[in-house]
């Protein structure tokens, strides 16, 4: 009996793995088909635009992204700029000695600050929001850089009427300083140049991400505002402005370059936040969706964009189960080990491949055998990380906004650390599992069984990492 309760949920997991899998595939091809139908931009008189910067203790960026807007080649009497300060540090003294100077250079620019962080992110752009006197508003990150011309290249695209968002791609100002930010670049890379490719230009619905991005503020207004109630505010404005009927454009070709987490805890930060959030949104939107006159296709990619995070729930079953399916008789379950086998590698496993090497394509370079690996071994580390988020969304368990730590550069190039992400006891429960799979490893090889040891080694190696 537990053998058979084993073995049904290690092919469930195995089997959803797959279905996420084959959709990555759908995704390539989506690109490679629709590569060519790139939005238009359409020649108007320039609106005036709203530059809003959400900054929580920042120390690090903060005045990096602060000469960054000041260089934004935009007419200033058709611009200002709202730095949306809810800092309980020094954050807000280093800004508060930088404005009067970027006001006396002709830029119009606010120093905005709440008494509290109700909402967090989204309560502090709408609360910006409030005062806003731009038709167009454009969101910086503190970690981002946007480019001088950024603003000149999002208006065009709304001279169409219908237009409520326009998105650029991230650039990585530090991509080479570690093999783990050469990870998260190749991840990201994955997102905007074949998730937000494929379905912006087939006619699915994609996201704004953030930051780095435009918005028409009828459009935000029309979709209900932003709202605090996920982890993601960006991704739930995001659906309810295209269920409105408002169109999203995304620049391939427009990099705003940031700055990537530097270290394992500060990307687990983040990567928890977006996990959450996604499912926050899907349990929120996804009846909705369901339901609205829209296509079938938009509804099922809605349905897989949403969900996608599951993942990491289903690889964790996997992970965890592939030790005790270990000493299953798997000589009386031939086909369906073969079955099994071959879903892992081709769809779980090979769909990876292809799609981050569609992204490196894409973005001009090209991605070897080993980058796969450790891109693997990375997604199989986060999994207990971010299946914890995942289960926390689905059992409605609120928690706060929790910002991802950035370094900056200071000091002549040097980096200093002045945030860290806190230490939970998943970090104990990650060690122990790096003992766990040590040990699997070993009894893998005494019951013959070399096709697992891969697969133990990947998560026993990511949970060694600091």
């Amino acid at each position: 009996m537990l053998d058979a309760l084993l073995l049904v949920a290690y092919t469930i997991a195995v089997l959803g793995l797959g279905v996420f899998g084959l959709h990555r595939y759908h995704l390539v091809f989506l690109r490679r088909r629709h590569r060519a139908q790139r939005p238009v931009p359409v020649t108007g008189d320039l609106p005036f635009v709203t530059v809003q910067l959400p900054v929580y203790n920042e120390r690090h960026v903060v005045l990096r992204l602060l000469h960054a807007v000041s260089e934004l080649d935009y007419p200033r009497h058709l611009l200002e700029v709202q730095v949306l300060d809810d800092s309980s540090d020094d954050t807000s003294d280093k800004i508060a000695s930088v404005v009067p100077r970027l006001r006396a250079a002709g830029l119009d620019i606010h120093h905005v600050q709440r008494p509290t962080r109700e909402g967090f992110k989204a309560g502090a752009l709408a609360h910006g929001l409030r005062s806003a006197r731009g038709g167009i508003v454009a969101i910086f990150d503190a970690d981002f850089c946007p480019t001088p011309d950024a603003l000149l290249r999002f208006v065009p695209y709304f001279t169409d009427p219908r237009v409520g968002m326009v998105q650029a791609r991230w650039g990585h100002l530090n991509r080479d300083e570690s093999l783990l930010t050469r990870t998260q670049a190749l991840f990201l890379d994955g997102h905007f140049l074949v998730e937000h490719v494929a379905r912006s230009r087939s006619g699915r619905f994609f996201n704004f991400n953030g930051t780095a991005g435009a918005w028409r503020r009828a459009c935000i207004d029309d979709a209900g505002g932003w709202q605090g109630d996920t982890l993601t505010e960006d991704l739930d404005l995001s659906y309810r402005a295209q269920l409105r009927g408002w169109r999203f454009c995304f620049l391939e070709d427009l990099v705003v370059p940031a700055e990537l987490p530097s270290t394992m805890n500060a990307y687990k930060a983040q990567q928890y936040r977006w996990a959450k959030g996604s499912i926050q949104t899907a349990m929120k939107l996804l009846v909705a969706i369901l339901r609205a006159p829209i296509r079938p296709r938009q509804k099922v990619e809605a349905v897989f964009h949403l969900t996608n995070n599951l993942n990491y729930l289903m690889m964790l079953m996997t992970t965890v189960l592939v030790v005790p399916t270990l000493g299953l008789r798997w000589e009386e379950y031939r086909f369906l080990g073969a079955v099994l086998y071959g879903v892992s590698f081709v769809f779980a496993t090979s769909s990876a491949a292809v799609f981050y090497g569609e992204a490196a394509r894409a973005g001009g370079g090209r991605v070897g055998f080993f980058r796969i690996l450790v891109l693997m071994a990375v997604g199989i580390g986060l999994s207990v990380n971010n299946a914890r988020a995942v289960i926390e969304a689905l059992v409605r368990h609120r928690t706060p906004f929790e910002r991802t730590p950035k370094r900056g550069d200071s000091n002549g190039g040097q980096r200093v650390v002045g945030y860290r992400s806190p230490v939970s006891v998943l970090t104990v429960i990650e060690a122990g599992l790096a003992l766990y799979f040590t040990a699997a490893i070993a009894w893998a090889v005494v019951l013959d069984r070399p096709m697992a040891i891969p697969f133990l080694m990947f998560f026993q190696l990511n949970n060694n990492k600091p």
